[in-house]
């Protein structure tokens, strides 16, 4: 009986003692850790030219497709604000008495896809044409109105769309009465193919453009490996592993493409006040709201964070590749 509370005695110090080794074991990995990580840093510090140049070519594969994704964002809000504001004009034939127009007209909006219906009577119509052209005396010459009555159709929300607005057409150009509708839908359609070519051309250009970042951190990292030859072999010969003779080149990798974000971010900036003033003027005239949008700053960091994990992939390529090359055996041989 009296052997039990020792056993419970000795369980609780060898649990204490594991969780104080694994604790221990814990603070000194995340020491090593920081010290690689600051001796990296100080490494690429130690050459700034070569640095600020690695760093200059990352961020201009970076910014490049960035903006273009900006770009192609800006273009697809604009659309969007176009869709919003289709609206349809259907033309009665000129024999269409009034009466008959405002049933075409309740008729068409009481269907789920219109929002308003406004008639417009031909004799208004040829009003405000005879005000606005400044043609009175041939327009008296004229023995018959030659306007028809019109509706102009605003469609819901929901119908706001190429597919919702040919719909309609389709719909309202196939009742009686109706002559023709018109709805410039063509310029959308062409705008949306270009769109649509313009995000595949930059996502295969973003993948091309990646991977060449991954190619440039991978050959940078190698001269690194080259130059620190002798240092990985003492590390391997005295038992370091794979692991630790890695370490310092991932995280060289990685302060690569951090320093790669914030050079792209800079310049995606630096592009967009330098451009900023040109589109203003130019969407100005045209009476339209077109802007270039920047990076939010979840985007900003989105982009550096991508730009890390870039660096450390071709660090790691690197080191897989040429690490394994390097064995103790070569300074017996030598």
């Amino acid at each position: 009986m009296a052997t039990d509370p020792r056993r419970k005695a000795d369980a609780t110090r060898g649990a204490k003692t594991s969780r104080a080794a694994w604790r221990q074991q814990a603070e000194s990995y995340l020491t090593h850790h920081r010290k690689v990580a600051r001796d990296s840093a100080a490494r690429l510090w130690q050459t700034p030219v070569a640095s600020l140049m690695t760093w200059t070519v990352m961020g201009v594969a970076l910014a490049l497709p960035v903006a273009l994704l900006l770009l192609l964002t800006s273009l697809e809000g604009v659309s969007a604000g176009w869709e919003s504001s289709a609206r349809l004009t259907a033309y009665l034939q000129l024999e269409v008495p009034l009466e008959d127009a405002r049933e075409l007209r309740e008729e068409i909006g009481v269907d789920g896809r219109v929002a308003e219906v406004e008639l417009v009577n031909r004799e208004d119509a040829l009003t405000e044409f005879r005000a606005s052209s400044g043609l009175e005396d041939a327009l008296d010459y004229l023995e018959d109105n030659p306007l028809p009555h019109t509706l102009l159709i605003t469609p819901e929300e929901s119908a706001r769309s190429e597919a919702g607005v040919e719909g309609l057409v389709r719909f309202v150009q196939g009742m009686e009465g109706i002559e023709r509708v018109q709805v410039d839908l063509g310029w959308l359609q062409r705008l949306n193919a270009m769109t649509d070519l313009l995000a595949r051309a930059v996502w295969a250009l973003s993948l091309l453009l990646a991977a060449a970042v991954v190619l440039v951190i991978g050959n940078t990292v190698r001269l690194a490996i080259e130059n620190r030859r002798d240092e990985i072999l003492v590390a391997k010969l005295v038992g370091g592993t794979d692991a630790f003779v890695r370490r310092p080149f991932l995280y060289t990798g990685a302060w690569f493409g951090l320093g790669g974000g914030v050079v792209a971010w800079v310049l995606l900036q630096l592009s967009l006040w330098w451009l900023s003033g040109p589109i203003e003027r130019l969407a100005g005239l045209y009476r339209s709201e077109f802007s270039l949008n920047g990076l939010s700053v979840d985007g900003a960091l989105t982009l550096i964070i991508v730009a890390m994990l870039l660096g450390w992939l071709g660090a790691w390529v690197a080191v897989k590749r040429h690490l394994d090359d390097i064995e103790p055996g070569e300074i017996a041989g030598g």
